[in-house]
Parts: C-alpha cells; structure tokens; sequence
C-alpha cells in the first residue's frame, strides 16, 4: 500500500551539490520544500571528524562512501553490438551517495568553462567548417546560452566555496598571475591561490620557460580561514592529501556539508530525508504535468510525495534514468537519431605524465586535492586546431593531490607489476616522482548514449539504466596531441626519466579515471534536440527540473561541478523570478 504524505511546494530527488543549492534558493524563497535522498546520513562532525584516520583501504578501495553495486548498478557496453553487462564492481568512476554525494570525496576542483565552450558547434563551424563538428559521428551543440549569461552564477558558487585562486581576466582586463585564457570575471576570487609546493612550483617553472602561461589551480581547498555569505565557516587546509574519495573533517573542503547544509537544517521550511529511494515521478494522465514522486524507505514502505514541483537534483545517471522511467519526454534512438532523453553521454578524456627525478624531493604526501600549477594554453580553443584532426582540448596540470601509499606509487617504464624489483622501484621513486594530469574534453558522438536496458532489472523490478559508450577518434587524436604538450613541459623539469601514460583503445569500465559523467538529459534551444531548456525544465513536464552534469551537450577540458552549480544557481533564479509568477514553459520550444 502507498501512503500518501501532506503536499508540498517542491521535492528534491537527491542531496548533493544541485539539492543543497536549489534547497537552500527555494527555501528562501519561502517554498515548503522536501529533499529525498536515497544514501544515509552524513556530517562532518559525526562522520569526518579531525581525529577520525583518513583510511585509504576503507575508503578508496573498499569504497565506504560510494554507492554498493550489489543492490544498484548499471550495464555498460562500448557499442550497440555488444551485449552490455552489469558493473558488479566500482572501476572508472566512482559513484556517490549519501548526503553531499560526490560534493563529499571530490578534490575541490572548482572551473568555469570558456565561452567557446558553450558554442562547440557554431563557433568551430565558423573557424574550422562543418566538417570539424562532424567528423567521427561526433553530435555536439550549442548549449542554448551564453558565459556571459552563467557568469553572475559562477561567482555565487566561488563565494558559497570560498573558491580559492587568481583571477586571469578581471572585468576584460588580464591580470598577472591568473590564467589568461578564462573568460571575464566580474570579481577576483574570494580567497587568494593555495601556497605551491615544490612539484607543482618546478612545473610551472618550466612551463613559463617554454611560453605557456601557468596559474595557481582555482580550489575549493580554503587557502584561508573563510566565512560564506550563508554564515558557513571554513578553515585553512592543512595540506593533509586526502580530498579525493574521503570527507574532510576540517571544514576545509567546500562541500554540501561545509557551505549549505548547517544553514538548512535552521529552515522550518525545509525536511531532508535519507534513505529514500524515489522509484518514479508520477504524472497526470495526459503527462502533461508532474503531480510528485513515489518512493520507498529503508523499511520497503512506499510512499507518494505530491509535489507542485519536481527538481531532479541526483547524479547524471540516476536523473536519466528517473526521466525514462517515468516517461518523460521522447528516448534517444542512435538508428535514427531521433528522440532526446539519453542523447549525447560523454565522458572524460584523461592522460598522465609521470616524472622522476634523482635530485629533487617532491614530498607528495603535502597535498590537497586541487594543488596544481596549471596551464590551459591548449584547452578548448585556446590553440589553432587547423589540420590537427580533432576539436576540443585539456588541461594540463603539475598536480600533487597527494601521496597516499597505495593508490599513489609511481614507478618508472619497465618496473615489474608486482615483486622485490617493483618493491624497490616503489621506495626509490616514492618521495621523486609526480604526475602531470591532461584533462581532456569528450566530444558526445551518436553512438553513445543512455538508455533502459532491455533484461537486467534492481531490486524494485525496474529496468537498469545501460550506457553505451566508447571514446571517438576525435578524442584520441586530441588525447595524443595533449600528452606530447605535457611530455614538452616534463622534458623542460630536466627529471630523471619520463613516463607516458597514453589513452589507448576502447574506454574500459575497469580503472578508474574519472567520476565525470554529462549528457543524457542535454539543454539546448528547442525540443527537437534538449530534453530542457536553458533553464533546465523539462520541454514535456514544465514543473520537472533536471540539474547536473545531465545537462551538457558534450564535455569541456574542465572538472564539471563549477558549472553544474552555476546552472543550478541560473535555474534557481528563473524558478524564483518567472516560475513562480506564471508556472508554466519559461522558454517556448
């Protein structure tokens, strides 16, 4: 039996980075608001205090704070003539859950995409012809807005954040020290760049000697002591080197648990409850309109939650998947390339560069989880694509997240992969040695996409969601050229040795490499080719949101939660400013 519960102005699915932030707009707009997340409880003070140990074993191998594929996962295939099988183990990314989700064990990267980012389609047109855009099956597009629309909502997240950097252009001025490729800023950054430490320090030396222009990586790691305008505060990193894949008990990682969720938990306006998995919106008979949300508790008790609006707040794969369960708007068909809702899933197109010295001491282990000197000379178009065979671009970083004894050992070309000889490299190389990341762009291409996978099912008898996915030769051409930039820039530290770590073949879902998932639910300008609107509604249910990295058309050179943010913030806006007045389309389609 379902039980129906008391209606309110808006439920969220999901309590991450888009819930805390569109709970905390909504809130304060005077919306009853309900926030449904389907992982347990977590706080910093219960569940990452200071003294609770950094375990690496338990956290990133054994995977604590990541969701249990045994109770729910997804098939993956790289192409439509495989048989796609279910992930039984967590490899190339790296699934959140719980209260603050992935804004719990990111590293605190925080980017905004360049404005030719947002015009992948017409402004590669324009300076390299259509056949740049459409080589290799590639279906990228505009976004359907502008930087200078998202700007305004990239500088509410650097605030919420106490985003730590250097601005590069400062109100179209270029300023010294910052990366002058990003796009204008109206403020510089609320607190100034980490301190660099040695490794990244020699990158950027080198990097400056060959021409490029390094920059201090933008973080949500505190350089300093910092009190958000929500009242939140944070406290200056420590350099401990466990960010990634782990809670920071010293509130200095920008998370839902540091910035928002203390000034929440004061609204009388605002339930957060855990352990509720939504299992489908529910909508009028003409699906029209979205009436709220079925879901179940810990205890397998079903309840519907009636709703004036649904705002999908959960990762990119769970909202996708919630939209084809429920019916909501038209599946994507790669045959025809007709249908919307599971269009254009890209990913992340990742290398490294390993170096070695024997006279310098790197000492890894003083790390954060955005230290890096940067350079982004080759990111987007920042560089002449011409007769290079590919479009899009990376970041190329001198990084030290840190030197955790298991997951971070280098060892040079040719060491065995396990035994004394490995041993030995390990401790030799240890305290030498340091990645240089290329982190590249994917370009979405019609053969990849999300769908319902037509024989495995979860625990509540629904379809699994199947990802069919493999890197374009857009994106290995792109790879290729990157890490030969930053081979350029490890040659130039004058180390010991050098190791390529190349993308080569098909994607694998078996190591991990990056937990940046997009597409699925596109935005763009009209129906025919988004599932929302700029303002992330839904062109088929005006009162069905959907946040996230769902919404990019393909993927930019750049970690994406800056942006999935500032459109959370963009959306928030429209829905306090326009919605609300005349609930309804905001944009006609």
């Amino acid at each position: 039996m379902t039980t129906t519960l008391k209606p309110v102005d808006a439920v969220l699915v999901g309590f991450g980075w888009t819930g805390a932030i569109m709970g905390q707009q909504l809130c304060d707009a005077g919306l009853n608001v309900v926030a449904l997340e389907r992982g347990p409880w977590r706080d910093t003070a219960t569940d990452f205090a200071t003294g609770f140990a950094q375990d690496e074993l338990r956290y990133m191998w054994r995977h604590h704070l990541f969701q249990n594929v045994s109770d729910d996962t997804l098939t993956i295939r790289n192409n439509v003539n495989q048989e796609a099988l279910p992930m039984r183990r967590l490899g190339a990314f790296l699934l959140g859950t719980g209260v603050g989700s992935g804004g719990v064990h990111w590293n605190g990267q925080i980017w905004r995409f360049l404005p030719t980012d947002f015009l992948t389609r017409s402004h590669n047109e324009k300076r390299y012809g259509k056949k740049a855009v459409a080589a290799y099956d590639m279906t990228v597009q505009d976004w359907g807005i502008t930087y200078d629309e998202l700007e305004p909502h990239y500088d509410q997240f650097d605030k919420l954040c106490g985003t730590s950097g250097k601005a590069g252009n400062l109100q179209g001025k270029i300023q010294p020290g910052g990366n002058p490729f990003e796009g204008p800023r109206a403020n510089e950054y609320p607190t100034p760049p980490m301190q660099q430490t040695y490794g990244p320090t020699l990158f950027g030396q080198a990097a400056a000697e060959l021409g490029r222009h390094p920059f201090p990586h933008p973080t949500g790691n505190m350089s300093q002591a910092y009190t958000n305008p929500l009242g939140a505060q944070m406290g200056a990193c420590t350099y401990c080197g466990f960010c990634e894949k782990f809670g920071c008990g010293n509130y200095s990682k920008a998370s839902p648990q540091t910035t928002v969720l203390p000034y929440l938990l004061q609204k009388s306006n605002f339930t957060l409850k855990t352990e509720c998995e939504v299992l489908r919106v529910e909508l009028t008979p003409d699906k029209k309109r979205a009436t709220g949300v079925t879901y179940v508790n810990s205890a397998g008790e079903e309840f519907f939650q009636p709703a004036e609006m649904v705002i999908l707040c959960a990762y990119v794969l769970q909202n996708v998947r919630l939209l084809l369960l429920s019916g909501i708007g038209k599946p994507y068909d790669p045959k025809t390339g007709e249908g919307v809702v599971g269009k254009n899933y890209a990913y992340q197109t990742m290398s490294s560069v390993n170096v070695f010295f024997d006279d310098k001491i790197i000492n890894p282990f003083i790390g954060a989880g955005a230290l890096a000197t940067v350079i982004d000379d080759f990111n987007g178009d920042n560089f002449d694509h011409g007769g290079l065979g590919f479009i899009g671009g990376a970041y190329i970083a001198g990084m030290v997240t840190g030197g955790r004894p298991i997951e971070m050992i280098y060892t040079p070309q040719g060491t065995p992969a396990w035994g004394l000889d490995w041993k030995h490299a390990a401790a030799k190389n240890y305290l030498r040695s340091f990645s240089l990341s290329i982190h590249g762009s994917c370009m979405s291409a019609r053969g990849n996409y999300l769908d319902l996978d037509p024989t495995y099912r979860d625990i509540h008898g629904r379809p699994m969601l199947r990802m069919t996915f493999d890197f374009t030769q857009n994106d290995h051409k792109m790879s290729d050229y990157l890490t030969d930039r930053a081979a350029e820039v490890a040659k130039a530290m004058n180390p010991r040795e050098i190791k390529l770590n190349r993308r080569t073949g098909s994607w694998s879902v078996t190591p991990y490499q990056t937990t940046h998932n997009t597409g699925g639910a596109i935005m763009g300008d009209n129906p025919r080719n988004s599932v929302v609107n700029k303002y992330l509604q839904s062109w088929d249910v005006p009162n069905v949101f959907s946040m996230g990295a769902g919404a990019f058309p393909q993927n930019a050179g750049y970690n994406p939660t800056g942006t999935l943010a500032a459109l959370a913030y963009m959306s928030a806006d429209a829905i306090k400013s326009q919605y609300l007045k005349s609930p309804g389309p905001l944009v006609r389609g």
